[in-house]
């Protein structure tokens, strides 16, 4: 029987994590933020990279403990049960499929600026689907080509922002990065979401586990390089924008029109190829993680089987690859992912809080003959853990009525689903059981 073949390497599982990360949002977020709470928005930057660096802790040894694909999914099915399993990783893959659908349709948006007929009608079904058909192919082919197409991606995204930032930094006014407002409550709830949607992402990594060559050492080592690479872009993206540009948050393209001040019509230019080549990487890792949260959820037996087939040349789940392309091309043909969107913030927030917890449960004694032995433990006993999961609550809290309801509308579709897979699979073994 074939198996996925493990070919991914530790800076291969950190180049996906980065790659999921540092998308399109890092090109026009600085702006939103700012709009919330001004010069204060650095500081934002760098205190939700430390609240992402304690949750991506808890995800590190819980990696630590497994060697097959799943990642958050594994996790806390094994710490809570099936189907608070199920609802996690149906909840990753739903989500990475409508925001595969965003990006998508993100990059037509972009290229439109360029070419305006491709943004409507048939140029633009027809380069959606060409743009998924080749990514689906690429995927199907092999892991070692997936993780190449994607590792070429983020260093094609990370040197613009590399050489705007050290162009930048020359030019900052000090006196734009003093703040001076009065943040409300409500504004600072805001730009904390923003902020865990903009560092959101990193919760693929060790989905991919079941192709890493090492996988208790490496996905514990790239959690935590994903989360200190990222942060230091993205604080240093945004303290240049905030120096350079006077009134950034009424700026729609921020990063863009600061490269425009510092290098002329050419900086621009630069920054939106890498606006490009960032949401296609996007792309290109969001097919290669949502095919593998399905492929996760039918090789545990929650799904049909079908989603579980390994191609018996390329050794890649191609029937889930192929499956979440094609609902990631009608979501984004049809634009019903400006509706499923609102999802994307409770499910990362369930994954987080879910693993923060599973990281601590995983400890006690009853777990030694279930999971493996951490290869990595977080410092300081529990105090990491509660205070990860302390966070993912809060913000869950804090989420818009909006996001809330459509969140908890997600998990609602999910608790159906995994009641008619329960009593599929239970048939099944009813019928088995009858013929024997």
């Amino acid at each position: 029987m074939a198996e996925l073949r493990r070919a991914l390497g530790r800076w291969d599982l950190t180049a996906i994590g980065v790659n999921q990360v540092i998308g399109a949002a890092i090109f026009l977020m600085p702006a939103q933020v700012a709009g919330q709470i001004g010069a204060w928005s650095p500081v934002a930057f760098v205190l939700t990279g430390l609240a992402s660096l304690s949750i991506a802790l808890c995800f590190a040894e819980a990696g630590s403990r497994f060697e097959e694909t799943g990642g958050p999914y594994l996790y806390t099915r094994v710490a809570f049960g099936r189907f608070a399993g199920f609802e996690v990783g149906w909840m990753q893959w739903f989500t990475r499929s409508a925001s595969q659908a965003t990006v998508m349709a993100s990059v037509v948006l972009a290229l439109g600026y360029y070419w305006p007929a491709l943004t409507s009608g048939l140029p633009r079904a027809l380069f959606l689907t060409v743009l998924t058909a080749a990514l689906a192919w690429v995927n199907v082919r092999g892991i070692r080509e997936s993780s190449l197409v994607v590792n070429t991606l983020t260093i094609g995204k990370l040197l613009p922002l590399a050489l705007f930032v050290v162009a930048g930094i020359f030019s900052i006014d000090p006196a734009r990065l003093v703040p001076h407002e009065t943040v409300t409550i409500q504004a600072a709830t805001t730009a904390a979401l923003l902020l865990v949607y903009t560092y959101g992402g990193y919760e693929v990594v060790p989905v991919v586990a079941g192709e890493a060559v090492a996988p208790r050492r490496h996905v514990p080592f790239a959690m935590i390089a994903t989360i200190v690479i990222a942060a230091v872009v993205m604080t240093l993206t945004q303290l240049v924008a905030q120096g350079v540009l006077g009134d950034l948050a009424n700026h729609r393209t921020p990063i863009a029109d600061a490269a425009a001040l510092l290098f002329g019509a050419g900086g621009a230019l630069l920054v939106g190829a890498g606006s490009v080549i960032s949401m296609t990487g996007n792309n290109a890792g969001g097919v290669l993680s949502g095919s593998r949260m399905l492929f996760a959820l039918a090789d545990q037996g929650d799904l049909p089987v079908f989603f579980g087939r390994i191609h018996p040349r390329y050794r890649t789940p191609s029937n889930s690859v192929l499956f979440t392309s094609v609902v990631a091309l009608l979501l984004a043909l049809t634009g019903t992912f400006t509706t499923t969107a609102v999802v994307s913030a409770l499910a990362r927030l369930v994954a987080y809080a879910g693993v923060s917890a599973a990281t601590l449960r995983m400890r006690s004694p009853r777990f030694a003959g279930v999971v493996r032995p951490a290869t990595f433990t977080i410092p300081g006993g529990p105090t990491v853990p509660i205070v990860a999961t302390a966070i993912a609550v809060a913000i869950i809290v804090g989420a818009t009525r909006e996001q809330l309801l459509g969140g908890f509308a997600a998990l609602a579709v999910g608790a159906v689903l995994f009641a008619a897979a329960a009593r599929s699979s239970g048939s099944t073994a009813r019928e088995r059981h009858a013929r024997t």
